[in-house]
């Protein structure tokens, strides 16, 4: 995809990061931004996401390797320095000014003239739909409305680079949707390059161009949205990235592009071999609740499975069913709410089944 170091905005290069000399926080990671895109760095806490994003900024040091910014070794480099815009969970606004002085702040420090400093002012305010509102204080604001006060200011003295670390993490859900859509939109009519760090996985999803999935210290999985959700190359991923069901078994075949699981509830299913470690070996199976097929004919072959339904949770456009399939009882399928669908009842037998390209058998 990227021919040459000129595309790369950001580069890590072997960086490990310890607060203690001993812990890694962050283990050796090498990872090359593209010009232009929206890099997600999604993990639970205590992943080294916000380690990364504050190594970036300038906030933290490198134990090891170097932190590159348009080719230049930035390790050294203090944050004010760096020409990176931030927007932080908190918002961070100046309480004493008024929202167009709060966008003209870093536009006089970087020495700017007036007019200059106005125009760039009314820009911002205008990207972010708050044209009418650069005389209030952020206090007469609402959350969403300090939020994209935030935003713009990292934008305003157009920053090639925007690192933004949970900034919606404060706002309730509908707003927090609607923002998600609006940075996408910005992002996209400035191509300016973005590095937004969160534990949600759906804002993940619907933001990024990539989304780089760490767990302790290290990246498991980085690739599209689309990618990572239909083909995750772990468990980990796997369970992190949406709502997923997990059957543990053993290998007992492997044919080609197809293997055999004995599952430890009894039953034998055929899957992707996608990351394991050979027959006689265990392997977690993963297969999306919206891949299940209720009252499948017989095409699935040996994927089809006798289920007792447990629970039903109705959810508005689809049924939450949890079932027992195979001596599990955690098993979740997804019945859209639509005419023509299979009417369920607590304590009813069903069948199941799902394909082979569906059910992808990881590591154990």
């Amino acid at each position: 995809m990227v021919s040459g170091n000129q595309d790369f905005i950001v580069r890590f290069v072997g960086v490990q990061k310890s607060y203690d000399g001993e812990t890694l926080v962050v283990k050796d990671l090498n990872l090359d931004m593209v010009r232009g895109e929206f890099l997600t760095m999604l993990g639970p806490s205590g992943s080294g996401k916000t380690t990364c994003l504050m190594m970036l900024a300038g906030f933290e040091v490198p134990t090891r390797g170097q932190i590159l910014l348009k080719d230049k070794p930035i390790n050294d480099v203090p944050p004010h320095k760096r020409g990176i815009g931030m927007v932080f969970q908190n918002y961070a606004l100046f309480p004493h000014m008024t929202v167009a002085e709060n966008l003209a702040f870093p536009l006089q420090v970087r020495g700017l003239g007036r007019s200059d400093v106005e125009e760039r002012v009314n820009r911002a305010l205008d990207m972010v739909r708050l044209g009418a509102f650069g005389g209030r204080r952020p206090a007469q604001l609402s959350g969403g409305q300090q939020q994209r006060v935030a935003v713009a200011r990292a934008l305003v003295f157009e920053p090639e680079l925007v690192l933004m670390d949970e900034p919606l993490g404060a706002l309730d859900k509908n707003l927090r949707e609607e923002m998600q859509y609006e940075i996408k939109h910005i992002h996209e009519s400035l191509g300016v390059s973005v590095v937004y760090v969160t534990h949600d996985q759906s804002e993940a999803l619907t933001m990024s161009n990539r989304i780089a999935v760490f767990d302790d210290g290290v990246i498991q999985q980085l690739a599209a949205p689309d990618q990572l959700y239909e083909k995750p190359e772990n468990a980990f991923v796997a369970s992190f990235i949406g709502e997923n069901n997990k059957l543990h078994g053993k290998v007992s075949q492997v044919n080609g592009n197809r293997c055999i699981v004995e599952v430890d509830g009894g039953g034998v299913i055929e899957a992707l071999p996608v990351n394991i470690g050979g027959v006689g070996l265990p392997t977690t199976l993963s297969l999306r609740p919206e891949r299940v097929v209720i009252n499948p004919n017989g095409a699935l072959g040996t994927n089809t499975f006798e289920a007792k339904v447990e629970e039903l949770i109705y959810l508005g456009d689809h049924i939450r069913t949890r079932v027992t399939v195979a001596g599990n009882s955690d098993f979740i399928i997804k019945v859209p709410n639509a005419h023509g669908h299979a009417v369920l009842a607590e304590g009813a037998t069903i069948k199941v089944g799902w394909s082979a390209e569906d059910c992808r058998a990881l590591d154990a």
